[in-house]
């Protein structure tokens, strides 16, 4: 007689070993809600615009000086246009000026020009890594590239600020530098000396206004009295620009002696350590 055969497990009828072994599915971790995402300040409340506007409008008043003393050394009101228009620095301006009026070549006004616009070459390097421009906005950024373009953005601490600041300074002084640059070669010897309209000390005011509330620190006060004075000291040995330059490689020895100088942080934790432990077996 055959064997009879066993009937076949249910599916629900496991072994108890089997049961055992299985696993329910996994639980996804729950999803963090979302970072809001800051929302920048108002246009009109914008202090990046506000400064850069301000700069702006002190600066630019100064192109008039400029367009008056290259038309008295000797360029045409167009040519005093184009230099503005291209050259835009206005310490390379007055140098290329200072030298013309002085009866120098055009090669020894076209040096003294770029011996100053040095400057603005490390202000670049300095602008491209913190705005970082792409496409035509990167050509327009260097043209735009000036002390005080530069002083606007680096004074604000919010990126979209900093962004608003060198755009709305950099734009506003060339637009307004410009316009008052043609009416100074315009109106000539008939506005008498620009110096004494004041405008030479709306641009110096409007700098010390960016740079005031920079020196909190005593590190940073202890830097820019040491840069003034090194600064009053060069002015009457070297030509009109120089100092700056002077200064700001005065200021680039102490930063980087005060980077050396400074105590070095904290060494990292070794991964698996306890965080509590001071490094000393027990």
């Amino acid at each position: 007689m055959p064997p009879t055969p066993e009937p076949e497990p249910l599916p629900g009828d496991r072994e108890p070993a089997e049961a055992a072994t299985s696993t329910p599915a996994a639980t996804p971790p729950p999803t963090p809600p979302a970072t809001p995402t800051p929302t920048p300040t108002p246009w009109r409340r914008s202090p990046g615009i506000r400064v850069g506007a301000s700069i702006a409008v002190a600066t630019g008043l100064y192109g008039v000086s400029f367009g008056a003393l290259a038309v008295a050394s000797g360029l045409t009101t167009a040519q005093t246009c184009v230099l503005s228009l291209l050259l835009f620095s206005g310490g390379s301006q007055f140098a290329f000026v200072g030298v013309v009026a002085g009866g120098g070549a055009g090669s020894a006004a076209a040096s003294a020009a770029a011996l100053l616009g040095i400057r603005n070459a490390v202000y670049g390097m300095q602008l491209n890594a913190l705005l970082h421009p792409r496409g035509w906005r990167r050509l327009v950024a260097a043209h735009v590239t000036i002390d005080e373009s530069l002083a606007t953005s680096t004074g604000q601490t919010d990126p979209v600020e900093q962004r608003r600041g060198f755009w709305v300074a950099g734009v506003g002084v060339f637009v307004l530098w410009n316009l008052f640059t043609l009416v100074g070669a315009l109106a000539g010897d008939a506005m008498g000396d620009p110096r004494d309209w004041g405008l030479d000390g709306a641009a110096v005011a409007a700098f010390l206004a960016l740079l005031w509330p920079r020196l909190r620190s005593r590190d940073a006060a202890a830097v820019a009295v040491a840069c003034a004075v090194v600064t009053v000291v060069a002015v009457p040995f070297v030509p009109p620009g120089v100092p700056i330059l002077v200064a700001a490689v005065v200021a680039a020895a102490l930063g980087w002696r005060g980077a050396r100088e400074r105590p070095d942080a904290a060494p990292a934790a070794t991964p698996g350590a306890d965080p509590t432990s001071r490094g000393g077996a027990a």
